[in-house]
């Protein structure tokens, strides 16, 4: 099988595509052949060097797939040979071929591509947590979502349409005619605007419902600040740490030492929450995870949700891949083809 290598901490040229023998699924397993695999911001951080959750490099990471069932394990029921799937998987996503438990497996349904599946079990995932498990999502919300263009942001968009929650983007102004066509109310441009003062004058000084916000540092205090009264910000990440291609220790420092400390007494007395997620950390509650994945699904099944791919890359162009998504060029997922 073919795999894509993080040969050492570096820029995009560090990935290696790389042959290794296929595994045997065991007891409870089954093997894919992948057909796409998802590219995340956790993925380019880990190449980088400075995603703490990573596997020792050299390794392979990804945590999404879909493609179709080739082999069974002993004691799987209610998979079957050739069958189209997708699953969310704790690293090695980059791989041709990808064993996995068969409790995180799901079936693709009629109609949706391997790349769109691919699309699914992170961005979706993570977007459903925080706003419909946590963020409590009503209909009439106001919503901030950060990197409205990317796959999270895109994934956000849909579930809050689906709900009647209205939506601010932050993107780049090139992105900002199709955030409108596909639901976004306002756009942000965060390059040249101060999206603090941009929330407070579209909402005429009561802030938002909800913020999600994976940018981190100064972003955090900010999104905190544009919150309204009983207001949720969502943190799960930290891109801003990520300012080059290559890791630097100065620009992660001066992220954390940015980072607000709340305290009990000020979120008390502002009647505001303030949450952390990570979907990494979450492989515990799989079971709960399979459920909303599959709800998604039937979704994505009768056309509500619609998974975004910008564009799929071969595995001998990772690196490009890589370099698509930090400059800042994808309007939704980034995926690799075997």
């Amino acid at each position: 099988m073919r795999q894509i290598w993080i040969s050492k901490a570096g820029a995009p040229s560090v990935l290696e595509v790389r042959e290794a023998p296929t595994p045997e699924p065991g007891p409870g397993e089954v093997r894919v052949a992948v057909r796409a695999a998802g590219i995340n911001f956790a993925d380019i951080m880990a190449r980088m060097g400075i995603y703490p959750d990573a596997p020792p490099i050299p390794c392979v990471v990804g945590y999404e797939v879909s493609g179709v069932v080739e082999a069974i394990g002993e004691g799987v029921t209610g998979r079957t040979l050739g069958e189209r799937v997708f699953a969310a998987t704790r690293f090695g996503g980059y791989t041709s071929d990808l064993v996995v438990p068969a409790a995180q497996v799901v079936p693709i349904p009629e109609g949706v591509s391997f790349e769109a599946a691919a699309a699914i079990p992170v961005n979706y995932l993570t977007a459903w947590y925080m706003l419909i498990h946590l963020g409590n999502l009503q209909p009439g919300d106001r919503v901030l979502v950060h990197a409205a263009a990317g796959g999270v942001g895109q994934a956000a968009l849909q579930i809050c349409k689906w709900r009647g929650a209205e939506v601010i983007g932050t993107a780049s102004a090139p992105k900002h005619a199709r955030l409108r066509e596909y639901g976004v109310a306002h756009c942000i441009d965060y390059r040249n605007q101060d999206f603090e003062e941009e929330v407070k004058r579209l909402t005429n000084g009561e802030g938002v419902d909800i913020v999600l916000d994976a940018v981190g540092g100064t972003s955090f205090k900010k999104s905190y600040r544009s919150l309204n009264d009983l207001g949720r910000l969502l943190m799960f990440g930290a891109s801003s740490f990520a300012t080059g291609k290559k890791r630097s220790i100065l620009a992660a420092v001066k992220g954390v030492m940015a980072m607000p400390r709340f305290g009990a007494i000020g979120l008390m007395n502002d009647n505001k929450g303030v949450i952390g997620f990570n979907l990494g950390h979450l492989w515990g509650r799989i079971d709960l995870s399979v459920k909303y994945l599959q709800q998604i699904i039937e979704l994505v099944a009768d056309g509500t949700f619609t998974p975004r791919v910008d564009r799929s890359f071969p595995f001998d162009q990772a690196g490009d891949a890589h370099s698509y998504i930090q400059d800042r060029k994808n309007f939704g997922k980034i995926v690799l083809t075997p």
